[in-house]
């Protein structure tokens, strides 16, 4: 919650805000989010408009993931862009809008939280990877190939040919 009440409501006056806040719940996806209690690094600018009040700037925070891939845990970084008007209370913009096309100023706060919501499902991806080379698991046998010995593989025999293999005994070959 940002307090807007050093701000005003004459449009021009503007405040940065510039601080650390704990997350107040996991943000994000199924396999990568912004763990709940992970720092929020805040770095934003409140500008008083005739309509509310316009948040820009970025929030920045460590994700907590599961590679898509080879479904190893992983850390990674985010940064949210934010420009988002919050319209004050019987605002042209809050009476003509739906309840969830814009935000809102209530009791002179600005709940951040579920334009974060919004913002790290449009920001995050949706088949996180490790890195970018990660090459995932041995479709076989499950290993990581990233730890696999070189030339990692397994002899393979289509079962349609398996009849002739026995008969000429080459079961062993492809």
């Amino acid at each position: 919650m940002l307090d807007t009440r050093r701000l005003g409501r004459r449009p021009g006056s503007m405040i940065t805000v510039d601080t650390v806040v704990p997350s107040p719940s996991r943000i994000g996806l199924d396999l990568v989010a912004i763990p709940e209690g992970a720092d929020l690094d805040l770095d934003l600018r409140l500008e008083s408009v005739s309509e509310g009040v316009l948040v820009s700037g970025t929030v920045s925070a460590v994700t907590a993931g599961e590679c898509s891939r080879c479904l190893e845990p992983f850390e990674s970084h985010v940064d949210l862009n934010i420009t988002e008007l919050f319209a004050y209370p019987d605002s042209v913009t809050d009476e003509t809008t739906d309840a969830d096309d814009v935000y809102r100023v209530e009791d002179d706060a600005i709940d951040l939280e579920p334009l974060l919501v919004d913002l790290a499902g449009l920001t995050l991806p949706l088949r996180p990877l490790c890195t970018e080379d990660c090459q995932g698991l041995c479709s076989e046998c499950g290993v990581r190939l990233a730890i696999a010995e070189p030339g990692h593989g397994h002899e393979i025999l289509d079962p349609r040919w398996a009849g002739l293999a026995g008969k000429f005994g080459t079961e062993n070959q492809q």
